[in-house]
């Protein structure tokens, strides 16, 4: 990421990232609202706003519907060390990973970091399906409506093709 893409803050720079949030193991709701307590206390980190609560089916996946939300924060920390925390903040709801799309206790995906596109083993940043995601397309577009992905343009411009899947705004 550039200098032109940072502001200062405290004598710190600092991005602007947007991270997604979804549950459907447990109370999905509250471990939605709990992470995003500890996104607000994470160093180095101040959550900024939270989208609206969403339910929304699974995709390429069975179980429960998931609860699903978006927040946006600013952080003094790089991309991979956010990751790092996301993971940790996982792991404290015992997040396990047995098989691809398996039903989570809490998925805390980095959807952007500034305008920054990453492209690491362990991180890919715009998220790969960002623009295909009714429970991220939808929620990110309520607390940006006019942002841009960086390297795909304006994010409103998926939002027809992801129009069909079922999508519910709880708060």
């Amino acid at each position: 990421m550039s200098i032109h893409n940072m502001a200062e803050q405290g004598g710190l720079p600092f991005a602007i990232a947007y991270i997604g949030i979804g549950a459907n193991l447990g109370d999905a709701r509250a471990q939605v609202e709990d992470a995003l307590r500890r996104l607000q206390a994470l160093p180095g980190c101040t959550l900024m706003a939270a989208s609206s609560l969403y339910r929304t089916a699974p995709i390429d996946a069975g179980g429960d519907d998931y609860i699903n939300a978006v927040a946006r924060i600013s952080t003094t920390l790089g991309a991979a060390e956010l990751l790092a925390a996301l993971h940790g903040i996982e792991q404290a709801h015992g997040r396990e990973r047995p098989y691809r799309n398996a039903p989570r206790t809490l998925d805390l995906d980095l959807l952007l970091y500034a305008d920054a596109r990453i492209d690491t083993p362990t991180l890919t940043v715009p998220h790969p399906r960002i623009t295909e995601r009714a429970f991220v397309l939808v929620p990110l577009l309520e607390l940006a409506p006019a942002i841009h992905i960086p390297g795909l343009g304006a994010a409103q411009h998926y939002a027809a093709a992801v129009a069909d899947q079922r999508i519910d705004q709880i708060t």
